[in-house]
């Protein structure tokens, strides 16, 4: 596989169809950076394939750029996330606020502040991840969770959990423009030091030809429709 070394093997984290936006299919580091254990990271997110430009929302493009969309009118928010392993929590973060308006201004403007002026010495990392998780799989492999649904958080730390139980449900807090689970894996629990771990998924389904077809031990490009329907 072109630019991993022997990567983990994990489930996939959520059901239904996605796309991946940023992913080690496409580019290394996938969101242009080693920070934060990043280096291969996903974006997972929902649109409509039928549409033009693939709009994550359901309003159109005029109200999305001048007016936002209501989070409860984008695709993925409230989706559920699932473990991709069994595993033990080691951090779970919630109440963190999430802008309830989806607009491509005001959360570029988030991104780019927080691009340029986040401190991770002393500003709260949920600036950068939102409402997160982060899942000890095994000895030196962790994998984390970001920007979700506040509130919506099932799992306590300490918490022993099963492949495929609930952990929470995807969301737009944090620094993020869309919403979307943001998915790693990491040699550390802790995001300011961990260094990125490439990963490949046990199988999903990617629709080619107009088929839907199932594919193993792979990693979605920026341009696969991909989808999961099978619990783990």
């Amino acid at each position: 596989m072109k630019g991993f070394d022997d990567p983990a093997i994990i489930g996939f984290p959520l059901r239904g169809e996605w796309m991946a936006p940023n992913t080690p299919g496409k580019r290394i580091p996938s969101h242009g950076t080693d920070q934060l254990g990043e280096r291969y990271a996903f974006d997972f997110l929902q649109v409509d394939w039928a549409r033009t430009g693939r709009p994550f929302y359901r309003k159109n493009l005029l109200q999305y750029l001048f007016f936002g969309v209501p989070l409860n009118k984008c695709y993925g928010w409230g989706q559920e996330i699932y473990a991709p392993c069994d595993g033990e929590i080691i951090k779970a973060e919630d109440g963190y606020k999430e802008r309830p308006i989806v607009n491509l201004f005001s959360d570029l403007f988030v991104a780019l502040k927080n691009a340029n002026m986040f401190n991770p010495e002393k500003d709260d990392i949920r600036t950068v991840a939102g409402n997160y998780i982060i899942l000890k799989c095994v000895d030196h492999v962790y994998a984390a969770f970001a920007h979700l649904q506040t509130g919506s958080i099932t799992v306590s730390v300490g918490q022993a959990v099963k492949k495929g139980d609930i952990l929470g449900k995807v969301g737009h807090s944090g620094n993020s423009t869309a919403p979307h689970l943001h998915f790693q894996l990491m040699d550390s629990s802790d995001l300011l030091s961990a260094k990125g771990i490439p990963c490949a998924f046990e199988q999903y389904e990617i629709f080619r030809d107009g088929k839907w077809e199932t594919v193993y031990r792979s990693v979605p490009s920026d341009k696969d429709r991909i989808r999961y329907q099978r619990r783990l």
